[in-house]
């Protein structure tokens, strides 16, 4: 007999077996019992409309039902294999076909370890040590990846901060941190140090957009000093557009990551490169001093290969991209209409496929400058958001292909409501 147990029951035995009594993504006090099309429930059953799809990944919605099918197609043929598959093959090709910068690809099963991988390789390839992130920029749990975060304090740069516990003095001292949208900043540095390997970037940092021309920018300092540019697209790809940030922007790095959308929902990213760059993960080119050892057991798996490249169909279609950003206007706009008419200082930072609001009067260029005057405001908004049946990050809003024209009036009701709550 099956006993139903309540959301808090899960709370509490989550508490016994997980530190903080969580998995460490995302808030443990509500647990998510299913997902279907543009909603979740939790486990007492209350209905939300979802704006986390998954962090990203739930483009579509959850359980599209073409992905569900190419999904139960591969099941019976196999899960895993840990040896070349067809359906990864063809995966690979879809990615190089879509991204400018791709002329091979390896694949992963998450985006901190395609983060990881791209920093190797531009240090195998250039020679060089040294790797440039910008403060608040996010690139998975790496070592690297874990300086300059989210530091608590602010210290001068180019110094690095820790944001983890275990991370050794050694690390903290390849990495230098640059503000973001500060190429002065950027061209300084390159010139004081010699030994810089590359510069990593997410395009769109976090949701703080890139200045007019920031991008193209730093694609023309690392052209001057010999310096790779690497594009985090875990988030972007294949959501600001097809092509990702190197289609909407125009700009084409020499390295790129990519993950949660190519997955369709299940665990696979990639990396991706020119040929000569990714020679280095073939040992009968590279040679054994230049090799770069890359193996992973889920890596091209084909049921998450099926499910990405079924993903990806569907968004190539004619209106994909013009419908996913109808919404994100939709919901910009209602959420600023009703704040401004409370007269409430705030801030729509981000793209219209991703984005949130900032509770200040400043402009949003930075990770100092993208503050809320009162983080108390930010919470309550959100608080009651989620009381009225929206499931969202405090920090972002993903729009998907999967919201209705009925979520979006239930969204209505529910801002109104939160900015009542914070007037």
């Amino acid at each position: 007999m099956n006993i139903v147990q309540s959301q808090s029951d899960w709370i509490a035995r989550a508490r016994e077996v997980l530190p903080a009594g969580g998995f460490g993504n995302f808030d443990p006090g509500i647990i998510i019992a299913r997902g279907e099309g543009s909603r979740v429930w939790d486990e007492d059953g209350r209905e939300y409309v979802d704006y986390l799809i998954g962090s990203g990944p739930m483009l579509l919605g959850h359980g599209h039902p073409e992905v569900m099918d190419a999904v139960l197609e591969q099941l019976p043929k196999g899960m895993t294999f840990f040896a070349n598959n067809a359906r990864g093959i063809e995966l690979a090709e879809a990615i190089i076909n879509a991204v400018p910068c791709c002329d091979q690809v390896r694949f992963v099963a998450s985006g901190g370890e395609a983060d990881m991988y791209a920093i190797r390789l531009a240090r195998a390839f250039t020679g060089k040590d040294r790797i440039l992130k910008f403060e608040g920029g996010y690139h998975g749990m790496s070592a690297e990846a874990q300086m300059s975060l989210a530091p608590e304090k602010h210290v001068n740069f180019p110094q690095a901060v820790p944001d983890s516990a275990g991370i050794p003095q050694a690390v903290a001292d390849q990495m230098l941190i640059a503000p973001f949208n500060d190429l002065a900043a950027v061209e300084a540095l390159l010139n004081e140090y010699s030994d810089v390997a590359a510069i990593m970037v997410e395009p769109l940092q976090r949701i703080i957009p890139a200045d007019p021309g920031y991008l193209q920018g730093l694609r023309e300092l690392c052209d001057r000093f010999g310096v790779l540019l690497i594009f985090d697209e875990i988030v972007t790809g294949f959501r600001l557009a097809y092509g990702g940030a190197q289609e909407r922007y125009g700009v084409t790095p020499d390295i790129c990551t990519l993950g949660k959308i190519i997955g369709g929902g299940f665990p696979l990213a990639a990396l991706g490169a020119s040929a000569d760059i990714m020679a280095h993960f073939d040992k009968s080119i590279a040679g054994s001093d230049k090799w770069l050892m890359q193996l992973g057991t889920l890596s091209g798996n084909p049921v998450a290969a099926v499910a990405g490249l079924k993903t990806m169909e569907v968004l190539r279609r004619p209106g994909a991209y013009d419908a996913l950003r109808k919404v994100g206007r939709s919901l910009q706009d209602m959420q600023s209409e009703a704040l401004t008419e409370a007269g409430i200082p705030h801030k729509i930072c981000g793209d219209e496929t991703l984005f949130d609001i900032y509770f200040t009067a400043n402009e949003c260029r930075d990770y100092r400058s993208a503050k809320h005057d009162d983080p108390n405001r930010n919470t309550t908004y959100n608080e009651v958001l989620r009381e009225n049946g929206v499931f969202k990050s405090p920090g972002k809003l993903y729009p998907s292909l999967a919201v209705t024209s009925e979520d979006l009036e239930l969204t209505k009701a529910a801002v109104a409501k939160a900015v009542a709550a914070i007037t």
